[in-house]
């Protein structure tokens, strides 16, 4: 009977350390469809997407502003990851400012808002 106290024991532990060990919050890589955009000109007009505001706003992304994701259906993601490291350098190599895109990355919440660190990005099909 002790011995079976002790390896229950033993058991317990072993599920403890396996539960802590794992990576707390390390969500699956999610897609998200949309069109990126200079976050502050989609703060102060929503109109600012698209072909129409492309020249304009490659001047702020070349600067290195914050850029978001807006999709269809009008979610905004807040972009971070490499892509907008060296301002926006991946971006604008790419020409993936104000057109269709497939975002690849792990989606957090922070502040109230939504950010996704892109992994991956390509121009939509």
């Amino acid at each position: 009977m002790r011995m079976m106290s002790r390896r229950l024991a033993q058991l317990a532990a072993c599920a403890v350390f396996v539960a802590f060990s794992a990576p707390l919050g390390a969500a699956a890589p999610t897609t998200v469809k949309g069109e990126v955009v200079d976050l502050a000109c989609y703060k102060n007009d929503k109109a600012k997407m698209g072909e129409g505001h492309k020249g304009c706003g490659m001047t702020c992304v070349k600067k290195g502003n914050p850029l978001a994701i807006v999709t269809p259906d009008g979610q905004v993601y807040n972009l971070a990851g490499a892509y907008t490291e060296n301002k926006n350098a991946k971006i604008v190599e790419g020409e993936l400012f104000a057109v269709p895109v497939e975002v690849t990355g792990e989606v957090a919440e922070k502040d109230g808002a939504k950010v996704i660190t892109a992994t991956t990005m390509k121009k939509a099909a």
